[in-house]
C-alpha cells in the first residue's frame, strides 16, 4: 500500500490551499444524516469521559479507592481505547465501517450497563477496558465514514469541525448530567449511555452507507503485542511511585520494552502490518500525532486534577465542579463550527500552533491564580477553562485534518485510527505520571496536586514546540529556495 497525495504535502514550502479542492458543495439530507450519526459515536465518548470525571470522588468515596485506584478507571477506558483503536481502523478498512461501528456500539452500551451494575473494583476497571475497546473500533470507523464520505478540502474541512462540536457537546453535557445524576448515584452516570447507545444503533442502521470491505489481513499479533506493552509501560509508571522498583515492576518494565520493540520489529516485516510505518515519514502527520499527545495527554490529566482538587480539597458538590468546567465546552461547541474556515484560510499548523499556546497560557494561569481555599472563580479559574476550550476548538479539528490529509481512502482507517491512537497513548502516560506524583489521601490545599499540574504544563509546551518546528523548517526552505 502507499501513500497517495491529491496535492503537494511537503514541509518545505507554506500551505498552499486548491481551489478546486476548498470549493464548497451543497450537501443534501442523506449526507448531514451521516455526519450525524458518525458525530454521534464521539458524542458519546465525549459525555462518558466528561462524566466519569466528575464521578470520580463519588466512586472513590463508595468503593474506597485512592487516587492511584480512581486513575484506572479512566486509564482502564484509555487504555482498551488507545491499545487497540489502530486494529479498530484498521478492521474498519478490511471488513466495512458500517459493520464494524454497530457491532462496537452494541458492545459499548453492553459495557456501560454492566459498569453501573457491579460492586468490585476490578469488575468495574474491567468494564471500563472492555467499553474503551468498544470505542476503540467504534471511534476510527466513525471519523473514517466522514473522510471517505466527504471530499478532501473544504467539505471535509467542514464536516471535521462538525465532528468537533458533537465532542463538545459530548463534553459539555456529560459534565452536567453527571453533577446532577452523581448527587444522586453515580452509577446512573453508567445508564445514561446505554440508553443513549440504543439510540444511535437504530439511527445508524438506517444512516449509514454500506461500504465494500478492502482486501487484505488482519494484524492480530502487532494489536496483541501493542496493547500489551502499553498496558505493562502504564502499570509500571502508576506503581512505581509507590512501591518502587520491586520484582514484579521490574518485570513489566522489562515486558513493556520487549513488547513494544517487538511490535516495531513485526510491524516492519510483516506484508500487511497494524500500522505501515512508512505513514511515519510524512512529517505533518508525525507533527499532528504529537500534538493529539500533547492536547489529550495534557488535558485529560487536568481535568481529574481539578476533579480531586474541587471536590475532595475545596468540598465542592459535583454540580458546582461540572458548572465550573462546563465554560470550556461551551467555547468549543461555539467556535467549532468556523474551524473549517480558518483552516481552509491559514492552513492546519498556524491553528495547531495556536491552539498549544492557549493550552500553555491556561494551564499557567490556573497555577498562578488556583490556591485560595475561597477563589474568585471568575477572576480565578474561568480564564484557565476559556483558554482550554479556546484551545481545543482551533486545535481539534486542525490535527485531524492534518493527520488524514492526503491518506488514500483505503488508508483513512488506518491514518484516523494512528492519530486518535496517538492521543489515547498521550492521555494515558501523562495520566499515569501526574497520579504517580500526586501523594496520597486528601490534600487540605493545592501544593499536593502541584507536581501534576507542572507536568500538564510542561507535556503542553512540548507540543507547542513540536508544532513551531513546521514554521522553522518551511522558513529555512523558503530562503533556500
Amino acid at each position: 500500500m502507499t501513500i497517495t497525495e491529491s496535492k503537494p504535502r511537503t514541509d518545505d514550502l507554506p500551505d498552499t490551499p486548491d481551489p478546486e479542492s476548498h470549493a464548497p458543495s451543497r450537501w443534501g439530507p442523506k449526507l448531514w444524516a451521516v455526519l450525524f450519526v458518525a458525530g454521534l459515536a464521539m458524542f458519546l465518548d465525549a459525555l462518558d469521559v466528561s462524566m466519569v470525571g466528575v464521578a470520580l470522588p463519588s466512586i472513590g468515596a463508595e468503593l474506597g479507592l485512592e487516587t492511584s485506584s480512581l486513575q484506572w478507571i479512566v486509564n482502564g477506558y484509555i487504555l482498551g481505547y488507545g491499545g487497540l483503536l489502530l486494529l479498530g481502523g484498521r478492521m474498519s478498512d478490511l471488513l466495512g465501517r458500517r459493520k464494524v461501528f454497530l457491532t462496537a456500539l452494541v458492545v459499548f452500551g453492553i459495557a456501560s450497563l454492566v459498569g453501573g451494575l457491579v460492586d468490585n473494583e476490578g469488575l468495574l476497571i474491567a468494564s471500563r477496558i472492555v467499553k474503551g475497546v468498544a470505542a476503540a473500533f467504534t471511534a476510527p470507523a466513525a471519523l473514517s465514514i466522514i473522510t471517505t464520505t466527504f471530499k478532501e478540502g473544504h467539505d471535509r474541512n467542514k464536516a471535521l469541525s462538525f465532528f468537533t462540536v458533537f465532542g463538545a457537546t459530548g463534553y459539555a453535557s456529560g459534565l452536567i448530567v453527571s453533577g446532577l445524576l452523581t448527587g444522586i448515584d453515580w452509577r446512573l452516570t453508567f445508564y445514561v449511555p446505554t440508553v443513549l447507545v440504543v439510540g444511535v444503533i437504530i439511527l445508524a442502521f438506517f444512516v449509514v452507507p454500506k461500504s465494500a470491505p478492502e482486501h487484505g489481513r488482519i494484524d492480530f499479533g502487532g494489536a496483541a503485542l501493542l496493547t500489551g506493552g502499553m498496558l505493562a509501560a502504564v502499570y509500571t509508571i502508576v506503581t512505581v511511585p509507590e512501591t518502587g522498583f520491586t520484582a514484579l515492576t521490574i518485570a513489566t518494565t522489562a515486558a513493556a520494552v520487549i513488547l513494544i520493540g517487538a511490535f516495531l520489529v513485526v510491524e516492519n516485516k510483516i506484508q500487511e502490518p497494524l500500522i505501515r510505518l512508512g505513514i511515519l515519514k510524512v512529517k505533518s502527520i508525525v507533527r499532528a500525532n504529537l500534538a493529539a499527545m500533547a492536547i489529550f495527554g495534557s488535558y485529560i490529566s487536568f481535568q481529574t486534577i481539578v476533579s480531586l482538587y474541587l471536590q475532595n480539597t475545596l468540598e465542592w458538590d459535583p454540580l458546582q465542579m461540572a458548572l465550573a468546567l462546563a465554560p470550556a465546552g461551551i467555547i468549543v461547541a461555539i467556535l467549532s463550527p468556523q474551524a473549517g474556515k480558518v483552516i481552509d484560510r491559514f492552513g492546519t499548523t498556524p491553528m495547531i500552533i495556536a491552539s498549544m499556546t492557549s493550552f500553555v497560557l491556561g494551564y499557567i494561569w490556573f497555577l498562578i491564580r488556583a490556591g485560595d481555599p475561597q477563589p474568585a472563580y471568575f477572576l480565578d479559574y474561568l480564564p484557565s477553562f476559556l483558554l482550554l476550550g479556546l484551545g481545543f476548538a482551533i486545535g481539534f479539528s486542525a490535527t485531524m485534518v492534518q493527520a488524514t490529509e492526503g491518506i488514500a481512502d483505503d488508508e483513512q482507517g488506518l491514518a484516523s485510527g494512528l492519530v486518535q491512537t496517538s492521543g489515547q497513548i498521550g492521555g494515558a502516560v501523562v495520566l499515569a505520571i501526574a497520579t504517580g506524583l500526586i501523594s496520597g489521601g486528601i490534600a487540605t490545599n493545592l501544593d499536593q496536586y502541584r507536581p501534576g499540574l507542572y507536568l500538564v504544563t510542561v507535556v503542553a509546551i512540548v507540543g507547542l514546540l513540536a508544532s513551531a518546528t513546521a514554521l522553522l523548517g518551511r522558513r529555512a526552505a523558503v530562503e533556500a529556495a
